[in-house]
């Protein structure tokens, strides 16, 4: 029950990222590192990727297509992690620290969760609660 309960708050998280970068790509631009190309195309399809991946996830009926949405948001968010980085260290150099270390460390903590609770919820791992035979 806790898994489905949380699959679908991850899902709705991801469909409102996503639709954020979609609505309002400015924040996003902002802490895109330099090296990334087409900053407002990448923003664009990560905020679509976001969604596809909510739906995905949020399947009831296929476990197939649920597979593919927990992996693909995984691997989103592993991929985001640079500009995660990017951002903190934008912050950390301004002079009133930004958004400071009370928001920054607790985000790069929660990312790996984010990626074993997409993968968790999804039904594509386990881990750490297998049943043992």
């Amino acid at each position: 029950m806790i898994r489905k309960v949380l699959r679908c708050v991850l899902a709705a998280f991801y469909a409102l990222a996503g639709y954020l970068h979609l609505a309002r790509p400015a924040p996003f631009l902002t802490i895109m590192p330099d090296w990334v190309p087409a900053p407002e195309a990448v923003v664009f399809w990560t905020g679509i990727a976001e969604i596809l991946g909510a739906v995905a996830l949020a399947q009831w009926s296929s476990l197939r297509i649920r597979h593919a949405g927990a992996i693909g948001l995984a691997a989103y968010a592993v991929c985001v992690f640079p500009a995660n980085i990017h951002h903190f260290a934008l912050d950390m150099a301004r002079p009133d620290g930004g958004l400071g270390l009370g928001y920054h460390l607790p985000r790069m903590v929660a990312q790996p969760l984010f990626v074993w609770l997409a993968l968790w919820t999804g039904g594509v791992t386990d881990w750490p609660w297998r049943r043992r035979s």
